[in-house]
C-alpha cells in the first residue's frame, strides 16, 4: 500500500469515526428523551416496544485500596497482559 493509499484510508477512517460519534450522540439524545418520558417508572410499553430502566447493583474491587492495604495479596492475584493498541493521530 502506498503512502497516498494509507493517507486516504486514514482520512476515510476519520470520516467514519466522526459519523459514528454523531450517530452515538443522536442515540444518547433519544435515550435521554425516553428516560425523561419514563420519569421514575422502571418499565414502559409503547406498541411493540418494552422499555426498561432499572437500578442495577454491582460490586467492584478497589484494586488501589487493596494494593495499599494488602500489597502481598494484591501482587499474588495480579496478572500482567500485553495488547497492541491501534491509534491514528
Amino acid at each position: 500500500m502506498s503512502t497516498q493509499d494509507i493517507e486516504r484510508k486514514c482520512r476515510e477512517l476519520r470520516e467514519l469515526q466522526a459519523l459514528i460519534a454523531e450517530a452515538e450522540a443522536e442515540a444518547e439524545a433519544v435515550k435521554d428523551a425516553l428516560k425523561r418520558a419514563m420519569g421514575d417508572a422502571e418499565e414502559l410499553r409503547a406498541g411493540e416496544y418494552k422499555i426498561t430502566w432499572r437500578r442495577v447493583t454491582a460490586v467492584k474491587l478497589d484494586t488501589k485500596a487493596l494494593r495499599a492495604a494488602l500489597p502481598d495479596v494484591a501482587a499474588r492475584f495480579s496478572r500482567e497482559s500485553t495488547v497492541r493498541r491501534f491509534c491514528v493521530a
